[in-house]
């Protein structure tokens, strides 16, 4: 049995790249049968509890954000630096070559987790529910949500935030109930988990571009035929070609609807980015400094 599972509801463009393996594996004959979970977190899990559940074996295949795993992996700091991707395509295809080699290399000896492949979760906005933020001062005296990664902590609490972190199970209910004030996600997070309802204000920062995980058991991995490694490969390469697609059309869908709706969208020109970048100078300097020389150059 191949358990294969995510964290994300029906519409989210990750449940339609596990959608896409899963129908790619199963039109190229994979031989055994396929369960797949589209949302953990429906059946009281939280995100943290797949990826455990996959690093020991108990489940195959899922995604997890890069910044989820970066403790443990130093070398994936690497794609954590703020404001430093302009180009989507540059990006991914840097890590589709030796980018990519060198962080799947050091996830699996560091850690129980084969890299699969790398998805698109898009550039990485602010949303709040008390006023627009255009300038760091703005942020002063909110505190906001974000995913469980040092350095996303350091660069949100440089910028002027309080940084807290919390499961995405909780992001919904941490907004509703006002234990922070702000959150940062890529839009289609914003729209899907339908945060407009409760934050009426957005800065279009691209502070951070979300890199996911496409993760395995490196164990299981290793007790592949290679013919399963190579229809495994094709239902990658696949799934990670429709997720990048669906990915970058998201972005545009997601601005228009909430356009729509009358969120309170401050574009890049609205923003003092020199202020935001000359916030994170030294942070983005001594993160840097950590990282591997080949891999920066990569």
């Amino acid at each position: 049995m191949l358990r294969v599972a995510g964290y994300q509801g029906p519409s989210s463009i990750l449940t339609q790249g596990l959608a896409c393996l899963i129908k790619t594996l199963k039109s190229d004959g994979w031989q055994s049968d396929i369960d797949w979970l589209p949302n953990v977190t429906d059946h009281q899990e939280k995100a943290a509890d797949l990826f455990a559940s996959i690093e020991n074996g108990s489940r195959h295949i899922g995604y997890m954000a890069s910044g989820y795993l970066s403790a443990r992996v130093p070398e994936l700091e690497v794609l954590e630096l703020p404001f430093t991707v302009d180009n989507r395509e540059t990006a991914l295809s840097a890590l589709d070559r030796s980018a990519g080699e060198i962080l799947t290399k050091a996830v699996g000896q560091k850690t129980g987790f084969h890299v699969l492949g790398f998805w698109d979760n898009g550039f990485r906005h602010l949303s709040n529910s008390v006023r627009p933020i255009q300038h760091p001062t703005d942020a002063v005296g909110l505190k906001i949500r974000t995913l469980d990664s040092a350095l996303y902590r350091a660069t949100l609490d440089a910028i002027g935030f309080q940084a807290l972190t919390s499961d995405v199970k909780d992001l919904a209910a941490w907004i509703q109930q006002d234990v922070v004030q702000a959150q940062e996600n890529p839009l289609t997070n914003y729209m899907g988990f339908e945060l407009w309802k409760h934050h009426p204000y957005v800065s279009l920062t691209h502070h951070f571009y979300g890199l996911l995980l496409l993760v395995c058991p490196l164990a299981w991995f290793e007790t592949l035929s290679q013919e399963e490694r190579q229809l495994l490969a094709h239902a990658v390469n696949t799934s990670t070609a429709l997720q990048r697609q669906l990915a970058a059309e998201q972005d545009a869908i997601a601005l228009a609807r909430m356009n729509d709706i009358g969120v309170n969208v401050l574009t890049k020109d609205a923003l003092d980015m020199k202020a935001f970048h000359k916030c994170v100078e030294l942070i983005s300097f001594n993160a840097s400094a950590q990282i591997p020389k080949d891999l920066m150059a990569a």
